[in-house]
């Protein structure tokens, strides 16, 4: 092959895209080498595009061995640090093997700080040394004609700021997390002689100390009484809702109150109207699209990122990795508008928008120096999209459309009744002009009250006047929308890694439900022990100012070394203390640990004995599992049910609908997981069974 120019991508979607983009033709040649595929392009001289999987590179520590602390650590290719990934090492020969004829080298990975450091570690490692003459492709949509600009105009140098940045957050993050990973989980391994993998880190801790906090605030809360006042009332026919002018701490006052509003007339005393104005959205940074996906469709924030990643690589939507709520004109308004307007669920709307003299977005106050917010590319679909992609790319579509609108011209009316001298109040509210509310139906819906005609003097007759009793309510717990919103707020993790810390809690057994978050009692014992030995890692102040201090070495401000070095001092007084009380550590971990693995086990209570529950259980002569109750080896109850052999069983902890026993799941490498009902003579047995 002749001298080319090699470029690096992120995934193989994007070195697809991009080829594509740049070769002449269209139709650059695609050759798989020992599984890696690579393009062969030509535009003003030869282009080799080739994709990475990700991050092919990890930090590992120099020492072998688990034990800490450990400061000494390394670059290395992902194969000699995970398991599983063995497929790398191939896919770096690969790149390796490219390098070596290539005369140019260009990173056109994502412009953000992880897609640099991927570019960086492999120009780096893999084509030897490489970094330092690379070029840089910076896009924010995989769209043909931002491709062919970016290439045109390339970066004479890698972002080595972001480069620095990353290199710092991924270094910093990995000496948190491994040294307070292992001390926890070998002060508990020592302590019941089991190993089970406990972790924390500079940003998992301090997210698991909120949720640890409101959980606390909620089983402390004392409720109080309070009591409301409803009248019904009837004006021109129409019966209306009225309440009393302010919530009652006094029940013998609300009584009185309520018996001295036993007439049958009242009057109203005023009717107050006001109109507003109620301004478009912003546009969507990543934080506020996951907000507002778990809001509408209740997609955990993990999910939406996984949806708006295939959106991007399909060229459907801007770069989602965003913190800016910036449209700039150069993403060409009417050239996005006019794409859309070619699908017909959007026709009208473009339509209406692109008869305006102007276009101009209401932005938000966040900017992001490398993206802009996220909008739609106007491409057209190639391939179908599953229901939850086509909601949330109708989602980015319809917000990109309302930002464009004119504000919604709204109503409040607020009436005030007297009744014996009693004043009660309703307030109405009303659209008199939808704006941009027609481009973002169906995901606001704004309540349009109707009220007859009113006016002051009026008469109005009393029909009931209704006594409330209530308590006051603790704070709701977080759900996911909710707790993304607090670590934005205390300005902990990133807009691209919120998302996954709040996953890890998940896997760590440390959180458990959907719309509602609640903290096991492994949770709380692991934050317990983090704050009572090493206060500092759980709080959001000092993750705020590493974040900080993170954000300075990208402007040039601070130093790598700066900050390592103050994480190392940290760290060491840290793990000395935990050292010092592993005993203790251990023993406050092990009981949690113990009555986790017994819940990831428990199916559900045993139909046959009341104190026992079913339980998947091994068979001491066969070694085979089984479902059984927890009374079976202790000969009381002989509940017991056959398990599938392979693939992985987990309870589900809901009852078959057609005979309501206990159901698991079973997960097999190759298919889809199923549902299993426990019960031999279930009439769904056999149709469960032609699913294996």
């Amino acid at each position: 092959m002749e001298k080319y120019t090699l470029i690096i991508t992120e995934k193989p979607d994007a070195a697809n895209r991009i080829a594509t983009a740049l070769d002449a033709e269209g139709k650059p040649k695609k050759t798989v080498s020992n599984g890696v595929p690579y393009y062969q392009a030509y535009r003003d001289g030869c282009i080799v595009v080739v994709p990475a999987l990700g991050h092919l590179y990890t930090i590992t520590s120099k020492q072998k061995g688990r034990r800490y602390p450990v400061f000494d650590y390394q670059w290395v290719p992902l194969y000699l640090a995970e398991r599983g990934a063995s497929r790398i090492r191939v896919w770096l020969k690969v790149i390796a093997q490219l390098a070596k004829d290539a005369e140019g080298f260009v990173d056109a990975c994502d412009f953000d700080i992880e897609g640099s450091i991927i570019g960086y570690t492999i120009l780096k490692y893999a084509c030897g040394g490489k970094e330092a003459v690379a070029k840089r492709m910076k896009y924010s949509t995989l769209t043909k004609e931002e491709l062919q600009k970016s290439y045109a105009h390339l970066q004479p140098t890698l972002d080595f700021a972001f480069v620095e940045a990353g290199l710092t957050r991924h270094e910093v993050d990995w000496l948190y997390g491994i040294n307070l990973s292992r001390a926890l989980t070998q002060a508990a391994q020592n302590c019941s002689g089991q190993y089970a993998t406990l972790s924390t880190g500079r940003v998992q801790g301090p997210t698991l100390r909120f949720l640890d906090a409101r959980e606390k605030t909620i089983n402390c809360f004392v409720p109080t009484p309070y009591w409301s006042l409803t009248a019904k009332i009837s004006v021109n026919d129409t019966v209306l809702e009225v309440e009393y002018e302010k919530t009652l701490e006094n029940k013998a006052q609300a009584t009185a109150i309520r018996d001295a509003c036993k007439t049958k007339e009242g009057q109203i005393e005023a009717v107050d109207v006001k109109e507003f104005l109620q301004n478009p959205p912003v546009p969507f940074d990543l934080g506020a699209l996951q907000s507002e996906a778990y809001r509408i469709f209740k997609y955990t924030p993990m999910r939406t990122s996984s949806i708006l990643q295939h959106l991007y690589l399909s060229a459907l939507i801007s770069y989602p990795r965003t913190s800016s709520q910036k449209l700039p004109p150069s993403i060409g308004y009417k050239t996005v508008l006019k794409k859309l307007g070619k699908a017909p669920a959007y026709a009208k709307q473009t339509a209406d928008l692109l008869s305006k003299p102007t276009l101009k977005p209401n932005e938000g106050k966040k900017y992001d120096s490398a993206h802009p917010a996220i909008y739609p590319t106007g491409n057209l679909l190639e391939k179908p999209l599953d229901s939850a992609e086509r909601n949330i790319f109708d989602l980015v579509v319809k917000r990109f459309l309302a930002v464009f609108g004119e504000p919604a011209l709204r109503q409040i009316i607020t009436v005030t009744v007297s009744i014996n001298g009693n004043f009660f109040r309703l307030n109405a509210t009303r659209t008199l002009k939808e704006g941009w509310l027609r481009f973002y139906s169906p995901y606001v819906q704004l309540k349009d009250d109707s009220l007859p005609s009113l006016a002051e003097g009026q008469k109005v007759t009393v029909k009931k006047v209704t006594l409330g009793d209530h308590l006051t309510k603790p704070p709701a717990r977080y759900n996911p929308r909710t707790l993304l919103l607090k670590m934005e707020k205390e300005e902990i993790g990133t807009k691209a890694t919120r998302a996954a810390t709040i996953q890890t809690l998940y896997d760590r057994k440390y959180l458990s439900g959907t719309d509602s978050l609640f903290v096991s009692d492994l949770g709380f014992e692991v934050i317990e022990v983090l704050s009572k030995y090493c206060p500092s890692v759980v709080s959001s102040e000092m993750t705020r100012i590493l974040e900080g201090r993170m954000e300075a070495i990208q402007q040039g401000k601070e130093t790598k070394q700066n900050v390592l070095q103050n994480a190392t001092e940290t760290l060491k007084f840290v793990t000395s203390e935990l050292k010092e009380k592993e005993a203790q550590i251990g023993a406050q971990l092990s009981q949690p640990i113990q009555k986790s693995r017994i819940e990831e086990r428990t199916v559900g209570a045993c139909p046959k004995c009341s104190d026992g529950k079913l339980v998947i259980l091994r068979s001491k002569k066969t070694g085979k599992r089984f479902v059984g109750c927890t009374n079976y080896f202790l000969s009381k109850c002989t509940a017991a049910y056959p398990l599938p052999q392979t693939g992985t069983v987990k309870p589900l902890r809901s009852a078959c609908k057609s005979c309501g026993s206990p159901i698991v799941a079973v997960y097999l490498r190759s298919r889809r997981p199923w549902k299993l009902c426990l019960n031999p003579s279930c009439p769904s047995k056999g149709e469960r069974k032609s699913e294996v």
